[in-house]
């Protein structure tokens, strides 16, 4: 009888039937037992009785009111006694045993009111805001687009909130304070970025913690792509800054409220100390600020974190700024080349071509949408100025020279045909050039005097032939 009894009620406490158990209870106290199997029974009993107000909290005082209501004869005064302090003790055995984190899952009624868990804010009170608070953390500068204005960041994102509906007590579950659940088990507010452009790439979490209190803790790793205003006047010694605003998606003010635990120096330093990597960019500090937009006539509240960096400028000095300057040193060197030949010119020209392909890659980085000419494109075009005008003095020099080379050999030529002509006809009308270029020997043979006449017989006839010529020049113009 007691092996049948026991089987019994184990199997009607898997079913969780606790009138059942109630009947067996008081079936077995009022039906004629032996004494001697009294105490085994009750203390089966009295075991299925204290889980049952473990899973069920006051199955105790319900079954000992559903026993008084079925008339429970007393064959023995003690018999209710001895169930009671049984199933106190077993009661107590039960709570102290407490100590799995599915116990505080269970008392906290989460798998079975998982719909209305998640569906609304835990608030007891509609009156009452919710009030998020934030920590974020820069872990890497992945890039900075300036082309496109886009900043790409890595951050870790720590959200925290209060549920009204979930709170336990550690004494009763062995001191635990805490729990993991899925992140769907819970409300969790809808919190996004104003500024960003690209859908998140990194995977949400799927758990997030509970505390005994009735804090939510939710941690996340975002790869944010947002637009940032590029400002490259200073390029690349540049400082920018992009701004992350978080806020809700549709909840105002009155509903949701943002507000940030720890300081701006903390959280700069904390980024300081995990950053990763920062790509060509320093980081040099995050500061956050509050705000209150309104949104298609929806105030909300919205916490704005300002991300400062600065640029490295070393490799755009070694890899740019240098090579142009040394461009227009080639160009000035160039002076040195003589301007007989075309190298000086087409040395000129491959020079300034070169400054013409970096300004091409200048263009491919700096945005085209700034409203004031970087220093950088003002420093090129200065240099490609002077290249500029390097090369048109060089060409101005060489048309001169050639025209002045024309010249001389234009008059070479017709000194040469005047010559030839001395030489074949009796000077007439052209004694004057005859003369000038000393070709008094072809004159004076001209005129018929021999190899064999004196010096000084030349020279007189030299200077005949010197008179006659000049009044035979007066003549001629004053005839024309």
């Amino acid at each position: 009888m007691k092996i049948h009894a026991g089987v019994l009620l184990l199997m009607l406490q898997l079913f969780d039937e606790l009138q059942a158990v109630i009947w067996v209870g008081t079936w077995i106290l009022t039906s004629r037992q032996e004494d001697s199997h009294i105490p085994a029974l009750l203390r089966v009993l009295a075991w299925l009785a204290a889980l049952s107000e473990v899973r069920r909290p006051g199955a105790l005082n319900l079954l000992s009111e559903e026993a008084e209501a079925l008339g429970m004869p007393n064959r023995d005064p003690s018999i209710w006694g001895r169930l009671g302090c049984c199933c106190q003790i077993c009661v107590n055995d039960g709570a102290s045993s407490q100590c799995s984190y599915r116990d505080v899952i269970k008392h906290l009624n989460l798998t079975r009111n998982k719909d209305l868990s998640t569906m609304v804010q835990p608030l007891k009170d509609s009156r009452n805001t919710t009030v998020i608070y934030l920590d974020v953390m820069l872990y890497a500068i992945l890039d900075m687009k300036e082309k496109e204005q886009q900043f790409v960041g890595y951050f870790w994102v720590d959200m925290s909130w209060f549920d009204d509906y979930i709170s336990w007590d550690p004494d009763e579950f062995c001191n635990i304070t805490e729990t993991y659940v899925p992140t769907k088990a819970v409300w969790t507010p809808d919190v996004t970025i104003e500024e960003m452009t690209e859908k998140d790439k990194a995977a949400q979490s799927p758990y997030l913690a509970i505390l005994y209190d009735g804090r939510v803790w939710l941690r996340n790793d975002m790869v944010v792509v947002s637009s940032c205003r590029i400002r490259p006047n200073k390029f690349p010694f540049d400082t920018q800054k992009c701004n992350l605003s978080f806020k809700s998606v549709i909840h105002s003010d009155k509903h949701l409220k943002f507000e940030q635990i720890s300081s701006s120096k903390d959280i700069s330093e904390w980024s300081l100390e995990m950053m990763k990597t920062q790509s060509e960019w320093l980081f040099k500090n995050m500061s956050y600020s509050y705000d209150t937009v309104d949104n298609f006539g929806v105030n909300q509240s919205m916490v704005i974190y300002t991300i400062t960096m600065r640029r490295r400028s070393v490799l755009y000095i070694v890899n740019f700024i240098l090579p142009v300057l040394l461009f227009l040193c080639l160009d000035l060197a160039s002076f040195l080349i003589s301007d007989s030949g075309g190298e000086k010119l087409s040395f000129k020209v491959t020079v300034l071509l070169a400054v013409t392909v970096m300004q091409l890659l200048l263009n491919e980085i700096l945005p085209s949408s700034s409203n004031r000419i970087p220093l950088i494109a003002i420093y090129c075009i200065g240099i490609f100025g002077l290249m500029l005008l390097s090369l048109l003095e060089t060409i101005l020099v060489m048309y001169l020279m050639e025209k002045d080379s024309a010249s001389q050999e234009g008059r070479s030529d017709k000194d040469r045909s005047l010559s030839e002509d001395c030489e074949d006809k009796p000077c007439k009308g052209k004694f004057h050039n005859c003369l000038r270029d000393m070709k008094l020997k072809s004159c004076v043979s001209a005129w018929g005097m021999s190899s064999g006449e004196t010096s000084s017989e030349l020279l007189q006839v030299a200077k005949e032939v010197r008179i006659t010529a000049k009044h035979f020049c007066l003549y001629i113009s004053s005839n024309l």
